[in-house]
């Protein structure tokens, strides 16, 4: 089998939302000695970005995008692997530290949009879910990302994004970084109303507003 085929296969793979499949060809990469940042790029990557198109014009359903996604997620660990094995880099815009603040553990919505920024070519820094405040704080330090995306789907835990806000203004850190803010419980007015930079309302507009921000402070 030829790389190229190969590479159709792994697009394949997460457009199809298969996590099994888009593993055992991203291991393929591997084995056919091909290039773990290529694969990712033009495998992984073209594919989630033609899913997020397709339900962005309602040609697919969020189950549809949350699968690929998954798909995405499990074959990029074991690329990324290989590319620090072989000290290889990747081009990417900025970097991208996303998480789901405090008392919050819902992770799909910010999962997708850490799949969608690391598509579009962000370096992206997943914290996971029931991120403390600290936990933010210390990301932005040690990182020192373009972007921070804080995610809440509930009402009560939407309370945890001003206190970040807050916290790295406090710190001296909120004007070294972007700020977005999404979820469930949260509101463009609420986004502006807190003292966030930006606002998505589903994953794909976060993305946009995520380079639209980015583009605006080069």
């Amino acid at each position: 089998m030829s790389q190229h085929e190969i590479l159709d296969e792994l697009r394949k793979a997460v457009v199809e939302g298969d996590p099994d499949q888009a593993t055992m060809w991203a291991k393929k990469v591997i084995e056919n000695n091909m290039n773990p940042v290529e694969a990712l790029e033009r495998g992984l990557s073209e594919g989630l970005k033609s899913v997020g198109d397709a339900f962005s014009r309602g040609e697919l359903f969020l189950c549809d995008l949350i699968m690929s996604a998954e798909a995405m997620k499990h074959a990029s660990v074991v690329l990324e692997e290989e590319i620090k094995k072989r000290g290889l880099g990747r081009r990417t815009m900025a970097k991208f530290v996303i998480g789901t603040v405090a008392g919050d553990i819902h992770d799909i919505g910010k999962a997708i949009v850490a799949a969608l920024s690391t598509a579009s070519g962000f370096d992206v820094v997943d914290l996971g879910t029931d991120v403390s405040t600290e936990r933010f704080l210390k990301a932005v330090e040690e990182q020192e990302p373009h972007i921070l995306a804080l995610s809440a789907l509930l009402t009560v835990t939407a309370e945890e994004q001003p206190k970040v806000i807050e916290a790295l203004k406090r710190k001296g850190l909120r004007n070294k970084v972007v700020v977005i803010v999404g979820g469930g419980a949260v509101t463009r007015h609420y986004a502006e109303k807190i003292g966030a930079d930006g606002y998505g309302e589903d994953s794909e507009e976060a993305v946009r507003v995520a380079k639209e921000l980015l583009n605006s402070i080069r």
